[in-house]
C-alpha cells in the first residue's frame, strides 16, 4: 500500500470518514523519500525499539518497523486507530497506544515495550506542541539514546542555534543541557497534505548529558533560564529580580564572580557561563 500517494491517501481517509484536525496540527507526508530518511537517521535498526509520537496514517511508522526490532507509537486521535489497523496490517512489530504523550507514563511504556532493547524516539511533531514534547522527553530522563523529529523550520533554527547568540532561546538551552542537537535536512511545505503555511526541518538530539547538576541545582538552573528568557531584552539582573525576586546585588555579585558584566543579557551567555553563574547565585541564597 502506497501511503504517500495522494489518491490512495484520499481514498483511505474518505472510506473512514476522516477529516483533518487543525487543532491537532495534522499534516500527512506525501513525499516517499522523507520517512525513509528520518528512519535511517533516527536509529531505526536492529537492536533498537522506536517510540514514535503521532502516527498520521502510518507512513513513518511503517518505515520504522521495516528497520527496527519494534515500534510503539503513541497517537492521541482515536479516529486514526481503524485506519492504522488497515495501513499497518502487514507488520507484527508495531503497537499503537491511544494516549496523550503529555500525560502518558513514558518510563512505564518504555520499560514494558522495549525490554532488552536500546531505545530512540522518532516523530513528525505538530508545530503547536514541539517544545513541550521535546522538553518532556528530556526532563523525564528516559532511557533513550536519541530524539529525531520533524519540526517547523523556525523551531529547528532555534533548537540548533548556538547558546550565547541572539538566535538562542530557553528551549535551546534546555536541549543543550541534555544533549547535542543538529539539523539533518529541510522539508518544504509542498511535501504535506494538507500543505502547511511553513516549511519544516528534521533535527536529531543525541542524549549525552554532559552537564550534571544535582536535583536542586538543576531545578534552580532552569528557573533562572526561564526567568531570564521570559524578559530577554532586559539585563539578567532586572529579569531575575522581577521574575524570581532575587536581589540585584546578589545577581551582580554572581556575575562579577564569573567575569561577566552587570549589564549582560541572558541571550549572551553560553552554556558554561549560564551553569557557573546559576551555581554562584544558588550558593548565595
Amino acid at each position: 500500500m502506497n501511503l504517500t500517494n495522494i489518491g490512495t491517501v484520499k481514498e483511505i481517509l474518505s472510506r473512514h470518514g476522516f477529516s483533518f484536525s487543525k487543532g491537532l496540527g495534522q499534516n500527512f507526508i506525501i513525499n516517499p523519500e522523507i520517512c525513509p530518511k528520518i528512519a535511517e537517521n533516527g536509529n531505526a535498526r536492529k537492536g533498537f525499539g522506536i517510540l514514535e509520537i503521532g502516527t498520521g496514517i502510518g507512513v513513518l511508522t511503517a518505515e520504522l518497523a521495516k528497520r527496527a526490532e519494534k515500534v510503539t507509537a503513541i497517537e492521541i486521535d482515536t479516529r486514526l486507530l481503524p485506519i492504522l489497523d488497515e495501513t499497518l496490517s502487514e507488520f507484527d512489530n508495531i503497537k499503537v497506544i491511544n494516549q496523550d504523550v503529555m500525560k502518558a507514563d513514558l518510563n512505564k511504556i518504555i520499560k514494558e515495550e522495549f525490554d532488552g532493547l536500546r531505545v530512540a524516539v522518532c516523530a513528525n511533531l505538530p508545530y503547536y506542541i514541539t517544545s513541550p514534547v521535546i522538553m518532556r522527553l528530556l526532563e523525564s530522563r528516559l532511557p533513550i539514546e536519541s530524539i529525531t523529529v520533524m519540526v517547523q523550520k523556525e523551531a529547528a533554527q532555534r533548537l540548533c542555534a548556538e547558546t550565547g547568540t541572539r538566535e538562542s532561546g530557553a528551549i535551546t538551552v534546555g536541549v543543550n543541557y541534555y544533549g547535542t542537537v543538529k539539523q539533518l535536512f529541510s522539508v518544504s511545505r509542498g511535501n504535506f497534505m494538507p500543505s502547511p503555511n511553513v516549511d519544516s526541518a528534521v533535527i536529531r538530539i543525541d542524549i549525552d548529558r554532559r552537564y550534571r547538576l544535582d536535583e536542586d541545582g538543576e531545578k534552580f538552573f532552569f528557573s533562572v533560564v526561564k526567568a531570564g528568557f521570559s524578559q530577554r531584552r532586559k539585563t539578567v539582573a532586572n529579569a531575575l529580580s522581577s521574575q524570581l525576586g532575587i536581589g540585584k546585588e546578589q545577581v551582580y555579585t554572581a556575575l562579577t564572580e564569573n567575569g561577566l558584566s552587570e549589564t549582560v543579557r541572558i541571550e549572551s551567555l553560553n552554556m558554561e557561563q549560564l551553569i557557573k553563574f546559576s551555581e554562584s547565585l544558588r550558593r548565595m541564597k
